[in-house]
């Protein structure tokens, strides 16, 4: 059977429940319809056949081959190199023309150089968002295989020749025995902060049960996708026990914005990991002040606080990774007094296990631990400081695979697999260190096939290098400091950008144009 996202996704004893609801079957290959939030523009059908939608036919024609929102089609833009329609063909043509991924790289440093010399200052915010997004989808389009059905139904196939490969390795049962090797691990550093904690070396102790927190939270990723029993009630427990008892921290709502990340991977409307307005913007897009689909139509407005820190994000990076703990723990707490919580069906009795789960957890670690054991607040509060900023390897790790990576989206024929490739790079590191990262070192494997438990990242990997290689879709994997630097590259860029749009601002302030030329 060819996968889709939902067998993909899903443990085999849910898609086969799945057919109990299953109406009617659709033809294959099946397209993609543009949401409206991308500019589909969906009307009832006129007197000749043709849909009302209130646009030219060329804005039509825009509207249903990229999905661009109205204010990308309609407002004029500076060129900043091929349009979307030429960028198109010279993909589809690439072997005609010679046009290489050296040769779309080239284009790209220059289209950045071209930025500076085009009156930028003079640009409505709209219009310079739409030129950036353009630049971006342009880039995109030529430097991987062409999007036209032919192409993109050929990567299908060998993607469905990867996932039999991967079920006929073995790849999808899972290695209890390293989980054994991990229990030691965690026993070792759980027994240092403990006897660091009785004698009184309360720093050392804050160190080791950071640490402990770190290691441990990769098998409650595991649990999660249901890549350790396949049981949905226990690996839902196993998964609740670890975040909720032992981190204080939400699996249900890890699961709830965690699995929107895999379906709508660096969507900056729906990917909820990049909605971080105003402390972080990996994309141009969230200077239009965008809704969010994940959190009910919510606005991230982009305001005075936005052009004042962004363009620092880059050094704001790591210490705000080093209190996301904090916001993790409040995200928790937010989830589980939600409704999308208290609307599990017969998964109900989760948000009460999560709710007592986590009760344990603040009366060990709040009352038990910071209260009763340690002697005073200065040292409670740098107890708290210490562990908790100690996971900001685990906050590292986490959004160095997607944050400088591609936003753009390149329409509706774009393969499953090649956007999955495309939006996420993995770290290449030796094989003795992979207990280091716990399989998040294989985050475009992971995308590619969430199930596969993460001590067969490794393998699987192998194989996904062979797929990219036939397909010509690149697999990114750079060392962790490189992807590091990658990263604080890409937050640079988007800074430089601010400080235009914020320029952009001023003049239209100081002159009363509106940019609309």
């Amino acid at each position: 059977m060819r996968p889709t996202q939902h067998t993909l996704y899903h443990h085999i004893k849910t898609t086969r429940l799945m057919q109990a609801y299953r109406i009617g079957k659709v033809q294959q290959p099946w397209t993609n319809f543009i949401p409206p939030l991308r500019g589909g523009v969906y009307r009832k059908l006129g007197d000749e056949g043709k849909a009302e939608t209130g646009l030219s036919s060329e804005e039509d024609e825009e509207h249903s081959a990229w999905g661009t929102e109205s204010t990308s089609s309609s407002i004029g833009t500076p060129s900043l190199g091929p349009t979307l329609l030429e960028a198109g063909t010279l993909n589809k043509d690439s072997e005609k023309t010679g046009l290489t991924e050296e040769t779309a790289n080239d284009w790209h440093h220059a289209a950045l150089k071209k930025r500076t010399t085009f009156p930028t200052d003079k640009l409505s915010r709209e219009a310079y968002t739409a030129a950036l997004e353009k630049e971006e989808i342009a880039h995109d389009i030529l430097a991987y295989p062409s999007l036209d059905v032919e192409t993109q139904l050929a990567i299908r196939r060998e993607y469905a020749e990867l996932h039999e490969k991967i079920k006929a390795g073995g790849h999808y049962q899972c290695r209890y025995s390293a989980y054994g090797k991990d229990s030691i691990r965690w026993g070792i550093l759980f027994a240092i902060f403990a006897y660091a904690l009785y004698i009184k070396w309360y720093w050392t102790s804050a160190v080791f049960l950071g640490l402990w927190w770190q290691q441990i939270m990769f098998t409650a990723h595991d649990a999660g996708h249901r890549g350790i029993s396949g049981n949905f009630v226990i690996d839902t427990l196993i998964g609740a026990f670890i975040a909720d008892f032992c981190c204080g921290l939400s699996i249900g709502w890890w699961k709830s914005s965690h699995n929107v990340h895999h379906l709508m991977t660096n969507m900056p409307e729906h990917d909820p990991d990049l909605q971080n307005i105003p402390l972080f913007s990996t994309t141009p897009t969230y200077f239009k002040s965008i809704l969010s689909t994940y959190y009910g139509g919510f606005q991230f407005v982009w305001d005075g606080a936005a052009d004042f820190m962004i363009p620092y994000q880059k050094w704001m990076y790591y210490p705000i990774m080093a209190f996301a703990r904090f916001n993790l723990y409040f995200l928790s707490l937010a989830h589980l007094v939600s409704p999308r919580a208290q609307n599990l069906g017969s998964a109900w009795w989760t948000r009460w296990v999560e709710i007592a789960f986590m009760c344990c957890y603040w009366a060990l670690f709040g009352y038990g631990l910071l209260w009763r054991t340690l002697p005073d607040w200065p040292t409670r509060v740098a107890f708290v400081l210490i562990s908790h900023g100690c996971t900001i390897v685990l906050h590292i790790q986490i959004t160095l695979s997607h944050w400088a990576m591609p936003t753009a989206d390149l329409g509706p024929t774009e393969s499953f697999p090649q956007r999955q490739l495309r939006t996420t790079m993995d770290i290449d590191c030796p094989d003795w260190l992979d207990w280091f990262h716990g399989g998040l070192q294989f985050q475009a494997v992971h995308h590619l096939f969430p199930r596969v438990p993460r001590h067969n990242l490794r393998a699987c990997s192998v194989l996904v290098k062979e797929f990219c290689e036939k397909t010509k879709i690149k697999y990114k994997c750079y060392t962790f400091v490189k992807g590091n630097k990658i990263v604080l590259s890409r937050l640079q860029e988007v800074s430089h950008m601010v400080e235009t749009l914020v320029q952009c601002n001023k003049y239209m302030v100081e002159t009363g144009e509106s940019g609309l030329h």
